[in-house]
């Protein structure tokens, strides 16, 4: 008896794609996180010194590395960047799912 295995195409977020609250956002800390994980890695540097560096402690740091990232804010997520010499751009785009209309008022 042959199983048949069923695809299914993500839409590119998978914060989205596993019904994750405001999954634009996780998405995004989700990525600063890892390239600034990664600066610290290429560094060599010790949590201890990461934390210097991030100018927070190390348990900080060890959530960070961990994934954590409930732990800390988009904002404070987009600082250790910075701090870990990142330059960060945002960019926006139409949205391609549809927006809030406003009702105009009859004059």
């Amino acid at each position: 008896m042959s199983r048949r295995t069923t695809v299914e195409e993500g839409s590119g977020n998978v914060f989205a794609d596993i019904g994750v609250p405001n999954p634009e956002v996780a998405l995004a800390k989700a990525e600063i996180a890892r390239q600034v994980n990664r600066i610290l890695v290429e560094r060599g540097l010790s949590q201890v010194q990461a934390g210097t560096l991030l100018r927070i402690a190390q348990p900080r740091v060890s959530d960070l590395a961990r994934g954590r990232l409930g732990k800390f804010s988009l904002e404070k997520l987009l600082q250790f960047a910075r701090l870990a010499g990142i330059d960060v751009e945002i960019r926006m785009k139409p949205s391609s799912k549809p927006g809030l209309k406003v009702k105009s008022k009859a004059a």
